[in-house]
Order: C-alpha cells, then structure tokens, then sequence
C-alpha cells in the first residue's frame, strides 16, 4: 500500500504545471526620450485569459538596474505582474553617486518626476496580462519618492509602498487627486531622512486624511532592502547605505499582506 502511494505521488508531482517567470524589456517614449521597462509574470499563474494584478517597480536613483529587475521577478514570483519603470533612458543606469545626484536631481520638485513615471504605468497596463481595475506600485530611495508623485498626481494605484524612500509632503492638491493607500517603510536611522523632514511628511498625511501605515526598522540606514549596498558603499565610498537582513525580511512581508489587502475583489 505504502509503495503504491509513493508512486501515485511520483506520478502526481511528475504532472505537476511548473511555470517559469518570463521577463521581457518594454520599449516605449516619453517626451522625447527613448525608454525601456523591464515586464515580468510567472506563465503558470499568469495568461491573457487569467489577468494579474499589476505592480509598478520605481527604481533607486541608480536607475533601472539588476536589483530593480529581481524586485519585478519576485513580484511574479508572488503571482503578480511586476513592471519595473525606466526613469532616465533605455540603458541609462550608474553607480556615481554624484553622476546619480544629477539624473534624480532632474525629476525632485517637478512635474516630471510623476508625469515619466505615469508613462512607465500607461505602457504597463497595455500589457494582455494585466488586470488594470488591480494596480499598485513599490519604490526605492528615490523610487519610493516617485511612487509618492505618481500618487499625488492621481493615477490610478490602489496603494504604493515606499522602502527607505525620499519623502515628498502630500500637498492641499495631492489630497484631493490621490487614490492610494500608502505603506511607508522607513529606517530608523536613515541618514539622509532628517527628522523635520519626516515630522512635515507625516504631518501632511494626517492633514489630508491619507490612509497610511508608517513603519520605522531599528537600527536600518538607507538602502536597507539591497543586498548590494554594502558593496556599492565600499566601492563609492557613499556612507549612509547598507544592507539590514532583518529589515529587508520584514519589509518584504509587509509589503506582501499589504498587496494581498489591496488586491482583494
């Protein structure tokens, strides 16, 4: 009997669907400027006849790299569509610090900054696959203040996640065009996130009746999802960024219940 059901398990597991996650770049424009996202879904969960939830990836200022690419293949991973937005230009990435400074210096305190990223969003909703009633975006560093613009600016996101982003105060306007909820996740010692600063962002929240969830990580700096910032910390001598496992790990399993509520039907 025992031999008989190990073999109708072999039997099972060797029927089993197994899908890959398939990736693939996406050419679109922007004002002129040639851009190239990065789409990622896993085939066995995702189809044209069995639409995912799409979630936007807004890279670190570093632009649109190989760490912003694993976050849309973790996305897929988890049943979703994830679509990782290109901010400068197709190919455009770096790891100068002050070369960094100067492309995201670009987008801060204007229009800009949520009218590239609403482009990135209005390409990935073409996509067959995705379920455009269930949209969310995540964002890094620079990222994450970009998923804020593009939340202020209306679009159309259930909610968007901010790992150690910038944060930009949610003006009088923002308030009445926004339709997300928002999840902050923030280091608790990020440097480059003064305490006036993220006393005027969360005052701004309250002011305008955000649905937000703020968490802060003890003893997490800037950067602290990315497994390569302490390698990018030695190699540019950049201080203030660093990998915290813990962080990362909790970070990431708030984002899923967080995604999980939002994509609810």
């Amino acid at each position: 009997m025992k031999t008989l059901l190990f073999a109708a398990l072999i039997l099972l597991g060797a029927g089993a669907v197994h899908g890959k996650v398939v990736t693939q770049p996406v050419a679109y424009e922007h004002e002129g400027v040639k851009l190239e996202g990065f789409l990622a879904y896993d085939d066995a969960k995702v189809s044209a006849s069995k639409k995912a939830p799409l979630v936007l990836v807004l890279p670190e200022w570093w632009g649109l790299n190989s760490y912003a690419k694993s976050r849309a293949e973790d996305l897929a991973k988890l049943g979703y569509v994830g679509f990782a937005v290109d901010m400068y230009g197709k190919g455009v990435t770096t790891e100068d610090p002050k070369v960094a400074g100067e492309l995201a210096g670009q987008f801060y305190g204007k229009p800009l900054m949520a009218t590239r990223a609403r482009a990135g969003l209005d390409q990935a909703l073409k996509s067959p696959v995705v379920d455009t009633s269930r949209v969310a975006a995540i964002g890094f560093c620079f990222g994450g203040a970009v998923s804020q613009a593009l939340a202020y600016q209306g679009a159309p996101l259930r909610g968007i996640v901010s790992f150690h982003g910038s944060l930009i105060p949610a003006s009088a306007e923002a308030k009445g065009a926004n339709r997300a909820k928002f999840l902050i996740l923030h280091g608790a010692v990020d440097p480059f996130i003064k305490p006036e600063e993220l006393t005027a962002f969360v005052s701004s929240l309250d002011a305008g009746g955000f649905d937000y969830q703020f968490i802060s990580y003890s003893g997490a700096v800037h950067a602290f999802t990315n497994p390569g910032a302490d390698a990018l910390a030695k190699k540019t001598g950049l201080k203030g960024i660093g990998y915290n496992a813990p962080a990362a790990r909790r970070s990431q399993a708030h984002m899923e219940i967080f995604l999980k509520e939002l994509f609810q039907k």
